[in-house]
């Protein structure tokens, strides 16, 4: 009992780190949005980037869009059922970023598809690559049917070069749809609606803790319980002993 008193405290502890480590995420991922956005990460920076230091980094690129090589990739949203639609920003380099130019329903053509490379300037959220798939399925490159943004995967499949490792989603400024009538006329017209990034994390550690240093405290008052008890019982047969051997 000892040994799983002190297993509960040790998951406890844990969970009360887990704790603070999520506060402290959802904090940095919290400024990130909502500073003002910094230049897209570079090539020189792209080993680097991790979901703790670049995930939801608000950013700023230009370049020209390669529609004949956007990706549908399948979504849900508060709209419906759909697709993201992932085109490949080229910048004046020649380095790639993928951007996520927004959700379009199901069955809906895109406006831009069939169009010449054109010309664009994009904010949004840097988000790092879902590699496999998603929806309980895996992307199938070979189909082009895709069920999670997976960059690289999409990039060798259009033998695209110089790719960066993370794609952007794109706010709905970007594709002029900033307001609730303006999402509106951009579905109606075929645009895909950017901005619909959705930002949650879970936190239930501390109801974690709370059950894992409950179990402790059960399991430290069960001890007593048992030690007084048998503690009990011992005199109780001292007490018959000592009665017996006078008896004798």
């Amino acid at each position: 009992m000892l040994v799983v008193f002190l297993g509960f405290l040790v998951l406890g502890t844990w969970q009360v780190k887990r704790l603070f480590w999520k506060l402290d995420l959802i904090e940095r991922v919290d400024r990130r949005v909502h500073a003002a956005p910094v230049a897209a990460p570079g090539p020189d920076t792209w080993p680097s980037i991790t979901a703790d230091s670049h995930e939801y980094l608000h950013v700023h690129t230009a370049g020209t869009y390669l529609y004949s090589q956007t990706a549908r990739v399948q979504a849900v949203t508060i709209y419906g059922s759909g697709y993201w639609l992932l085109t490949p920003l080229r910048a004046a380099d020649g380095t790639i970023i993928l951007i996520n130019r927004g959700y379009i329903a199901t069955g809906a053509r895109d406006v831009k598809e069939g169009a010449n490379d054109g010309p664009a300037e994009v904010n949004g959220l840097l988000r790092i690559s879902e590699r496999g798939g998603g929806f309980l399925r895996h992307n199938d490159p070979a189909g082009d049917r895709w069920f999670s943004r997976d960059v690289q995967a999409i990039a060798d499949v259009r033998k695209l070069n110089n790719v960066a490792p993370y794609f952007v989603d794109a706010d709905a400024a970007s594709n002029g749809s900033a307001q609730q009538d303006g999402r509106a006329t951009a579905r109606a017209a075929g645009e895909p609606i950017g901005g619909l990034t959705v930002i949650a994390f879970p936190n239930n550690h501390l109801v974690y803790a709370l059950t894992w240093y409950g179990l402790a405290l059960m399991t430290a008052g069960a001890g007593f319980w048992v030690m007084r008890d048998e503690k009990r019982r011992r005199a109780a047969r001292s007490d018959q002993e000592s009665n017996n051997g006078k008896q004798g």
